[in-house]
């Protein structure tokens, strides 16, 4: 063990951090208790017991628990109300304890072991209580220390606390006001805190897919999807209904936007959600839809309609600048009983978003090429571009693309095709390919010849 004289340096010192075994529990809350001005007793709510060691010796102890119930520098900095607040406040951890032991005070190490936890605690706190947290929270005893170890980790000093101690559900003065310190360990913290949405890789760890931001997208007033899905037959029986169809379905829509591939997935969104989402969302309840409510629906409503209306409805507001629609087609393997052919799909994809925006079935008596006039009708698409392979090389197709839906396209060309890959090497040179790229030279290189290409994009 060092001296407090010690002048090794931090960096020099092999410091490992890592949570708490359970059989090492014990002996973390003895030494926290002998040797923390505070002592020890328990940690309320979510907790997370660290050691910081160095070889198999015991160097610091941290603790972590559920945020502070009421806080008002830190709520006037995040900018959220109490409803709000009482539905996110788990994604705030609270560094309820920090100590490090005896023979280890060596200059900067309070800050590098900060740092060192605050880089991991996100992820394990999703993965001991199945969601990160996006805030780090501390108070520091104004009579006793300056905070100047969290400074130099890089937190933020918000203010000075009133002096309030909480017993139960009882407050009482102890005249002992405290700094409040808090580390942002997402990017946007506040925003995402204070945000309409919260992102469903941060609520939950598994099923969470390619997300779009939904904030951007209208939901109430005219050509919002609350519009939108008005109309839509309400398959329950109107005995004893709570939220309105096209509430439940506005909930389900926003939350596979966001990343929800589950039932459970879409019910936790909307738990986070805050009131005035839910208000904009047609909700006449504090509390949103259940699980089963959910299940319910999303298993009676009809697919195909939900499917039309919202894929031209994501299409008219999407990003316009440089909109890229690919036509996909998918079997979907172990989705049917043994000896049957498994359903295949044709899909239009939004390529920035990686969105799907309609689909079609494709059944056993047709094949995709005459399908793909059938995606693409009610969808707008008047001025982006429509990239497929090889197959869907066809003149009615490629005719139906520009002078039906005003689109533009990219089909592949192949060998199959001789006088159409003929007549392209005729028109175009090399230099010609790809069009309005920059790297027009290096991709040039790396073709050898006009023989040794073995296929061609065409616009």
């Amino acid at each position: 063990m060092l001296s407090r004289a010690g002048k090794i340096k931090v960096s020099k010192l092999p410091f490992a951090i890592r949570l708490v075994r359970r059989e090492e529990r014990s002996r973390w809350q003895a030494l926290m208790a002998r040797y923390h001005y505070l002592g020890f007793k328990h940690i309320v709510g979510e907790s997370l017991y660290y050691v910081v060691t160095c070889g198999d010796e015991w160097v610091a102890l941290l603790g972590w628990g559920s945020a502070a119930l009421k806080c008002g520098v830190r709520d006037r900095w995040i900018g959220w109300d109490s409803s709000l607040k009482y539905r996110r406040l788990k994604f705030i951890a609270n560094n309820t304890r920090f100590l490090i032991l005896p023979g280890w005070h060596l200059p900067n190490l309070a800050s590098h072991i900060l740092a060192m936890n605050t880089k991991r605690l996100s992820e394990d706190w999703l993965r001991y209580h199945g969601h990160k947290v996006v805030l780090a929270e501390t108070f520091v005893d104004c009579g006793r220390f300056d905070g100047t170890c969290y400074k130099a980790a890089g937190w933020h000093k918000l203010g000075i606390t009133r002096g309030y101690s909480k017993n139960n559900r009882l407050y009482w003065k102890n005249n002992q006001p405290k700094y409040i310190f808090v580390f942002p360990l997402q990017e946007r913290a506040r925003e995402i805190l204070n945000g309409l949405f919260l992102p469903l890789d941060i609520i939950r760890e598994q099923e969470v897919g390619a997300m779009l931001d939904v904030n951007r997208l209208p939901l109430d007033g005219e050509g919002g999807l609350i519009e939108l899905l008005r109309g839509i037959p309400d398959p329950r029986k109107r005995r004893g209904i709570r939220h309105r169809v096209e509430t439940i379905l506005a909930i389900a829509i926003c939350a596979a936007l966001s990343g929800a591939r589950s039932f459970c997935a879409i019910y936790e969104w909307a738990l986070s959600a805050s009131p005035d989402l839910l208000r904009k969302l047609g909700a006449k309840r504090k509390d949103p839809p259940s699980e089963p409510t959910i299940r319910r629906v999303l298993q009676k409503i009809d697919p195909v309609e939900i499917d039309i209306r919202v894929g031209k409805w994501l299409l008219e507001h999407a990003d316009d600048s440089n909109k890229v629609i690919s036509i996909d087609g998918k079997s979907l393997r172990r989705s049917c009983d043994v000896g049957e052919k498994p359903p295949h799909l044709l899909s239009a994809i939004v390529q920035q978003e990686a969105l799907v925006v309609g689909q079609v079935d494709v059944d056993e008596k047709t094949n995709e090429i005459p399908k793909l006039k059938e995606l693409l009708e009610p969808l707008p698409i008047e001025g982006a571009t429509v990239s497929a392979d090889a197959l869907h090389t066809q003149r009615e197709t490629a005719r139906f693309i520009v002078e039906e839906k005003k689109a533009d396209y990219v089909f592949i060309v192949k060998d199959n095709q001789k006088n159409l890959r003929q007549d392209i090497e005729d028109v175009f040179s090399l230099d010609d390919f790809p069009p309005s790229a920059q790297d027009i030279g290096q991709r040039t290189r790396k073709i050898r010849g006009k023989k040794d290409m073995d296929q061609h994009s065409f616009k």
